[in-house]
């Protein structure tokens, strides 16, 4: 009798050990199912980012003939791409007038003007989701003395 009882802690025992070990599995599993996803939306927002990045010097392009030709399908065109970008979250950085900021902007030169303030937009700068895509390059200010 007392064999039997022992044989039956003994599956109990294992049954839980059993148990136990398909529970951490499975918290293992849902774990790495979790890192996964995390992982392949980081991996598409960097595909974007990279791309994106590729994609702002074709605007700066058709920016620039449109302000030397007049054609309102290159002006459509312009504003498409500029909306398409704002979609996915793209913004430019808006910099005239403001204090000259290192870590949004590039001084190309300093020119007469209000002191550390940026007067002259020479690039325009973009950022997507609070990281820099592209810094502005500006003119900075700088009082004559």
């Amino acid at each position: 009798m007392d064999d039997i009882i022992n044989a039956t802690d003994e599956k109990d025992q294992s049954i839980a050990e059993l148990e136990e070990n398909w529970k951490r599995a499975l918290a293992d599993y849902k774990n790495l199912e979790r890192r996964v996803s995390e992982e392949k939306d980081v991996l598409i927002k960097f595909a974007n980012f990279v791309f994106i990045e590729r994609l702002i010097p074709v605007l700066d392009n058709l920016e620039t003939l449109a302000t030397h030709v007049k054609d309102g399908g290159l002006t459509l065109i312009v504003k498409q791409l500029t909306d398409l970008l704002k979609d996915d979250g793209v913004e430019e950085v808006r910099v005239l007038g403001e204090e000259f900021d290192p870590s949004e902007m590039e001084a190309s030169e300093t020119v007469e003007g209000d002191d550390g303030k940026v007067v002259e937009v020479v690039r325009k700068g973009y950022k997507m989701q609070d990281k820099i895509l592209r810094p502005a390059r500006v003119k900075v200010g700088k009082r004559k003395e």
